[in-house]
């Protein structure tokens, strides 16, 4: 028996998946909240395990299938080897073990535009980043350890006590530790 599964995905556990695949009758669905960049996707690999020979999965979009163009090739090679039919319904694409050299032309070129587009919204991401910290503003994780603390365990590092005990103590890692121990000579200079 034939059928018809759905797979959306969002980025964060805030988004909502609802306008994906709205209105279409499924057999199954496999929603999955993970960041395309995320290579480790659990319900993307259970529907890819579940799909069967003659079923079609619908996807609202390419870039909810894929990280960029050789994952996306590669989703759809094994999607296509298992004769399952695959079809993206933002950018009206079918694709099927019965696919034709212009099919496979328009997924290269779609892929690939795809990507670009990724890279310039990440690009634009940089370098809003590097613009916040020129005006000082700070960007990233916050210090674990004030300033303060960094100077009573730098001090208490020079007294003699192990550099272990007192990673367990500030709740930092060893790694964390001897960074802090190194950072003076990097500010001095």
């Amino acid at each position: 028996m034939m059928a018809e599964i759905g797979y959306v995905r969002v980025s964060t556990v805030g988004q909502n998946t609802a306008r994906q695949l709205d209105g279409l009758e499924l057999d199954e669905l496999f929603e999955e909240k993970a960041s395309a960049t995320t290579r480790h996707r659990p319900k993307l690999e259970e529907c890819l395990r579940y799909v069967r020979k003659g079923d079609t999965l619908h996807v609202h979009s390419i870039d909810r299938l894929a990280r960029n163009l050789g994952d996306l090739l590669h989703v759809l090679e094994l999607l296509l080897k298992k004769q399952v039919t695959v079809e993206f319904h933002k950018e009206h694409l079918r694709f099927d073990t019965g696919e034709s050299p212009f099919q496979t032309l328009q997924l290269q070129i779609i892929g690939a535009v795809a990507q670009f587009e990724r890279e310039i919204i990440r690009e634009r991401q940089r370098e809003g980043i590097a613009k916040a910290q020129a005006s000082g503003k700070h960007c990233g994780r916050r210090p674990k350890l004030s300033a303060k603390q960094k100077e009573e365990l730098k001090r208490r590092c020079a007294d003699g006590e192990k550099k272990a005990a007192l990673a367990e103590e500030y709740g930092v890692s060893r790694q964390t530790v001897y960074r802090i121990l190194t950072e003076e000579g990097r500010e001095e200079g």
